[in-house]
């Protein structure tokens, strides 16, 4: 695939049209996001507080972590999770991979890890149930966010998406998705990219409220969650 970077003729370019779009969904997707982020952050307040204490007194270290993607427009946010992973977590991740070769190819063609070394006891639980993405309503109301999206990539995740990152920087990203409810890890990350533009080439309030709804049962099962 050719690198979808801050090229000429990149949809990551820094040209004015780029930096001028408007995010999919405009006025009535954002003030969704804000009624819904809203409510959310004060339904679920007593769990996020007690989340917060246990993964303070798990270890001792912060109750959060900003991890730096890729939004809107190609603007850079730091995306809000529960810490799940130890503090030195880049250091065993670099040597977990160089130990075990099919780990190394798994990240390479995944991004993610059925078993990741770096999680924590309390951290493993809170990604089962997708716990962890708890502050991301923060982001949300920041406007970083949306509720519904594709969900946040880096900078290197978004060279695979080759053309199709312009689908991609075109909207939010968002707290749940097509993906979230298909399986999540359990998919290519082709097939992932195949969501993300499904979702913007056809979307709508109607639909983000659908793909709500069937994120439940979702994180219920835990399908694909790792």
């Amino acid at each position: 695939m050719k690198s979808a970077t801050r090229s000429a003729g990149s949809p990551f370019s820094t040209s004015d049209q780029a930096r001028m779009t408007l995010p999919t969904g405009g006025l009535a997707k954002r003030s969704f996001d804000i009624t819904a982020a809203a409510l959310a952050l004060i339904l679920f307040s007593p769990i996020f507080l007690m989340i917060a204490a246990l993964v303070k007194f798990s270890d001792n270290g912060p109750i959060f972590y900003g991890h730096r993607r890729i939004g809107h427009n190609g603007r850079t946010f730091k995306c809000l999770k529960f810490r799940t992973m130890a503090v030195n977590g880049d250091e065993v991740l670099r040597n977990y991979l160089k130990a075990n070769p099919q780990a190394a190819e798994e990240w390479r063609a995944t991004r993610k890890l059925k078993f990741d070394p770096r999680v924590t006891v309390v951290g493993t639980v809170l990604r089962k149930l997708s716990l962890d993405e708890l502050p991301q309503l923060l982001n949300i109301l920041r406007g970083e966010m949306s509720v519904v999206g594709p969900r946040p990539v880096v900078d290197e995740e978004l060279n695979l998406y080759d053309s199709f990152a312009a689908f991609y920087l075109s909207t939010r990203p968002g707290l749940t998705g097509l993906w979230q409810i298909s399986g999540r890890n359990d998919v290519s990350y082709d097939t992932r990219i195949a969501f993300d533009t499904q979702y913007v080439q056809n979307w709508s309030l109607i639909g983000d409220v659908a793909i709500i709804v069937k994120t439940i049962p979702a994180v219920c099962m835990a399908r694909g969650s790792y």
